[in-house]
């Protein structure tokens, strides 16, 4: 845009705004819109902004060049929104590249009509695509059962397992699979026992694939160990009840 141009744009928005165009002004908005052609888009965005009302009802609108180029963009690009380029076979990167900017110019210039409607995807996947899916044992869509197929369905919780001693039950305190393993003491908090902070020692031997160990031989090593206990803090008793020695004088030998 020159300052030619630029004069009959401010003479457009002069209808509007009523202001005065000068020299000056004319050739301050033409260094503006050094860009921008003055074109049937340009005045259109000189009017977009005029039509649309000011957020204060007492505020008085005056366009600016940026205005301008903005409202213009966007008169455009609106041309734009259901666009899909048209390729060739066998076209090179450089005559690809050179159509596709022909067809965004001419569609966004108004000299062809824009899309009215976006195109929709036809056709299955990919030859390729469907090969690496059958692969992998894709065998179509998936079928949705008949209503009246009474067959038992899976649990959810016999279908997901979870790793490590929380994936299978307690043998110890019967704590569900994903719950915590619980003491034998109830609370007020807790009346079906406080959760531990770790598994019974049985569960984490049952998840990691140990033999579980005889009610009979662990009640025996409990017993072995409470005797242990026992005795340990009987010695330690005797050891405290020791008598304090007696200190016995020497009378003097006699001379």
């Amino acid at each position: 845009m020159n300052a030619d141009e630029a004069a009959e744009l401010l003479g457009h928005c002069s209808g509007f705004d009523n202001r005065q165009p000068s020299i000056v002004a004319a050739k301050s908005w033409a260094s503006a819109l050094y860009d921008v052609p003055l074109d049937d888009d340009t005045k259109a965005a000189v009017a977009t902004y005029y039509t649309t009302p000011p957020q204060n009802p007492n505020e008085r609108l005056w366009i600016l060049p940026h205005h301008v180029r903005t409202l213009r963009s966007k008169i455009r690009s609106a041309r734009l929104e259901n666009f899909q380029y048209e390729p060739r076979p066998d076209e090179t990167t450089g005559e690809y590249l050179a159509r596709y900017r022909g067809q965004v110019q001419a569609i966004a210039s108004g000299r062809f009509p824009a899309p009215t409607s976006r195109p929709q995807l036809e056709g299955g996947p990919h030859p390729r695509v469907l090969a690496e899916l059958e692969s992998i044992g894709w065998q179509g869509n998936r079928t949705v059962p008949d209503e009246d197929d009474s067959s038992p369905q899976p649990r959810l919780v016999d279908t997901v397992r979870r790793t490590g001693p929380l994936g299978i039950q307690c043998p110890t305190c019967s704590a569900e699979i994903g719950h915590p393993c619980k003491s034998g003491i109830s609370t007020a908090k807790h009346p079906l026992g406080k959760p531990l902070g770790k598994p019974h020692i049985a569960r984490r031997r049952v998840a990691a694939g140990e033999p579980a160990v005889d009610p009979a031989r662990q009640a025996a090593e409990e017993d072995r160990i409470r005797e242990a206990s026992r005795l340990a803090l009987a010695r330690l008793q005797a050891e405290q009840d020791i008598p304090d020695a007696e200190i016995v004088e020497e009378e003097p030998a006699s001379e």
